[in-house]
């Protein structure tokens, strides 16, 4: 258990001790900067008042004066902008780690929370995915209550995933890359196919283009939420009676995977800022939010990056919007 909670803090350690590493240099930077600008100023004073000393004249009165060699002088002014400067990294250094303490604490409990939370959904998706097999046993897999049985088991599985994920982010340990590459076309046809039910509800028509199979090297349950959130994206701006279109096709080094619908296209904001996340679009006008993109855009960024790709709006207009995802092509 204490190896546990050890490798758990060590991620927000290291990421607070550079934290604390990044202020306190930039202290020392500028305590160093005022102090230099301190010294020169004396230094250019006592070197003009040395080299232009004011003696007394031959009828003045009798007085005892005291001359300093100014190179010694300018020795224990560096000698003393030194220490000043050490003095301030190390106050830096100790300000930056008792500042950041609090949110080392937040950080940690966020961990363990999402830990905790991972760790307690997989027993009932388990008992879930259990009771899903039995009915199946009991229901002709030709049958739609069958054919439904199936896509409920692969939504469950998809949700188990996601909850290994959010375990494997809060144990800090790095997602391992997936050693045999995966048919994208697939990924495409079963989003497809989970959209279809949302969608015909809402008097929208969803339609997959053939185009090649291509393989990508990439997480099947990253890709297919990255896709899931483009068409649903997608779906949620496109007006009853529209069209949403999704497709997979292989060019010379790249798999593409394309999401088309027919909305009103995006206007208001920069192309590579919706992808930020809660990004809103403005009516032209500038009263009201006209287009929302939650963090849905901001996770396929994530998703397409982390597996060497890029995600793009190729393009936008009245007549709809066409978003795409890049991925290195991969080989059987």
């Amino acid at each position: 258990m204490n190896d546990t909670n050890t490798a758990t803090a060590d991620p927000d350690r290291a990421t607070l001790r550079k934290a604390s590493l990044r202020i306190a240099v930039r202290i020392s930077v500028a305590c160093a900067v005022m102090v230099l600008c301190l010294l020169a100023g004396a230094a250019i004073y006592l070197t003009n008042q040395l080299s232009h000393p004011e003696l007394p004249g031959p009828s003045g009165p009798a007085a005892d004066f005291a001359y300093l060699d100014y190179k010694d002088l300018l020795k224990a002014l560096i000698i003393a902008g030194a220490a000043g400067i050490v003095l301030a990294g190390v106050v830096g250094w100790f300000s930056a780690r008792s500042a950041i303490e609090p949110l080392g604490a937040a950080m940690a409990l966020q961990r363990r929370f999402v830990q905790d939370a991972s760790h307690e959904l997989r027993t009932p998706l388990a008992i879930l995915d259990a009771r899903i097999q039995l009915a199946q046993r009991d229901t002709p897999s030709e049958s739609k209550q069958g054919q439904a049985l199936v896509r409920i088991r692969q939504d469950t599985s998809e949700l188990t995933a996601i909850v290994n994920e959010l375990l494997l982010a809060a144990t800090g340990a790095a997602a391992e890359t997936p050693a045999d590459p995966i048919d994208v076309a697939g990924v495409v046809e079963s989003v497809a196919e989970s959209v279809r039910t949302i969608a015909h509800d809402q008097d929208v028509r969803v339609a997959v283009t053939p185009g090649g199979r291509p393989l990508a090297r990439i997480d099947e349950s990253s890709l297919r939420r990255a896709i899931l959130a483009l068409a649903d994206n997608a779906l949620a701006h496109t007006p009853a009676g529209g069209a949403i279109t999704l497709a997979a096709a292989a060019s010379q080094r790249s798999a593409i995977i394309t999401v088309t619908d027919t909305g009103s296209g995006i206007s208001g904001v920069d192309r590579d800022r919706i992808f930020e996340r809660f990004v809103r679009t403005p009516r032209p006008d500038g009263t009201r939010a006209q287009r929302s993109f939650g963090i849905g855009l901001a996770l396929v960024r994530d998703v397409a990056t982390a597996a060497g790709g890029t995600v793009e709006i190729a393009r936008t207009g009245p007549d709809g919007t066409t978003m795409r995802i890049t991925l290195p092509l991969a080989t059987a």
